[in-house]
């Protein structure tokens, strides 16, 4: 029996590779790669009258959109689910530009998900002239906490000079970014005011700057991040998607620093239900993204982290992870962080000290489906993990 198999391409790239293999003619890899790739996009509330004009223009074009049943009637509003090749999409983009109802918007909405997804290496400018180079291969994020309560290392690194070795350690080891924090933000801990999170942190990132070292510091707090970048942090990581500190937005549109956006149900919002869980945090992360864009940081300074844990279930944070194209369409380079976490040992019943091949697993699914930055603990595994997956996915 001929060795027949089915074969999952993922880019345009992908599919000119099995062209040339095949031995197709050039002049028409333009015209065929764009079918091999198919993608589904949803798209939220949109109104039955447009959704249906949405339904007919892509059934017309050979793909598919699932509306509601109710949407038939013209009232209301409804979701839409697109199925399509990439040049199906093509197709109907191009005819949703002609249209009235806001057609036109969203056909450039749809085309910004699908370019964001294809997109390549960039570069970020961080802070003090420095520059990181993301999509080439998977960025190592080391965690540094120099706190006494921190869930997985709370106390190890409270002297500057332990927390100092430490980083030169996990440079050493493979890290790219140091990722400082000087305020627990573990579920059920009181964070410490500004002050001592400030003793905290200022010693060490003063020293790590002056050895040359990327430095993102994690905290929520205005002041705390305008006394980091002041003394030679690089980004901004912000537990708080500018919603716990009205001034962060300020500051980092002040200093045009880089910025971690993450998404936070644990000390904003705590409690409140999902309506549509990846939609709900695309939106959240959204409306950070755009205020930013609005008072004068670029996009390309901003990456988003969906915050596993942070307020949401294990079947939560498995959905998210697995959802992660989701927050690739955004445009923005994916953070993600699952070292160690409670989501890892509940999934194996296993304490903070037995999780590393959890956390392993699970950074390794994040690479496949998008992630960027992985923020880890363990960081001579979790290069050499990278450095693994990375071969198979970039």
């Amino acid at each position: 029996m001929p060795g027949h198999h089915a074969v999952h391409i993922t880019n345009q790239q992908e599919a000119i590779a099995f062209l040339q293999e095949i031995g197709s003619d050039p002049g028409s890899y333009a015209y065929m790669a764009p079918k091999a790739v198919h993608l589904a996009i949803k798209l939220k509330d949109i109104p039955a009258v447009t959704a249906n004009i949405i339904k007919q223009e892509m059934l017309s074009r050979g793909g598919e959109a699932a509306i509601s049943r109710s949407a038939i009637t013209g009232h209301h509003s409804t979701d839409v689910l697109l199925m399509a090749t990439l040049r199906q999409y093509a197709l109907l983009t191009d005819k949703l530009k002609q249209q009235p109802l806001g057609l036109r918007r969203l056909a450039g909405e749809i085309q910004d998900i699908i370019e964001n997804l294809a997109r390549g290496n960039r570069i970020i400018k961080l802070a003090h002239g420095r520059e990181l180079e993301v999509g080439g291969r998977t960025i190592i994020m080391g965690i540094l906490n120099v706190t006494p309560d921190s869930f997985s290392d709370g106390g190890r690194y409270m002297e500057p000079d332990r927390a100092i070795a430490r980083a030169a350690e996990m440079i050493e080891q493979g890290a790219d970014i140091i990722d400082i924090g000087g305020a627990s933000s573990r579920p059920d801990s009181v964070m410490v005011g500004e002050e001592e999170e400030l003793e905290r942190v200022l010693p060490v990132i003063k020293e790590l700057a002056a050895r040359d070292i990327i430095i993102s510091v994690d905290t929520c707090r205005a002041s705390v991040a305008r006394a980091a970048l002041d003394n030679g942090a690089h980004i901004i990581n912000d537990i708080g998607n500018l919603k716990l500190d009205p001034e962060m937005l300020s500051v980092l549109t002040a200093y045009q620093a880089p910025v971690i956006l993450m998404h936070n149900r644990l000390q904003f919002n705590r409690g409140q239900t999902y309506q549509d869980l990846i939609s709900d945090i695309v939106a959240e992360l959204r409306d950070s993204v755009e205020s930013l864009e609005q008072s004068g940081l670029d996009r390309s300074k901003m990456m988003v982290d969906p915050g596993i844990g942070f307020g949401k279930s294990v079947s939560e944070n498995l959905l998210i992870l697995k959802q992660l194209p989701a927050f690739k369409g955004m445009g923005c380079p994916v953070v993600v962080g699952v070292s160690r976490k409670s989501l890892v040992g509940k999934i194996l019943d296993l304490e903070v000290d037995e999780r590393l091949e959890g956390s392993l697993g699970l950074a390794a699914a994040s690479i496949m489906k998008g992630a960027d930055i992985i923020r880890v603990h363990d960081v001579q595994e979790s290069k050499r993990l990278a450095l693994a997956v990375d071969r198979v996915v970039r």
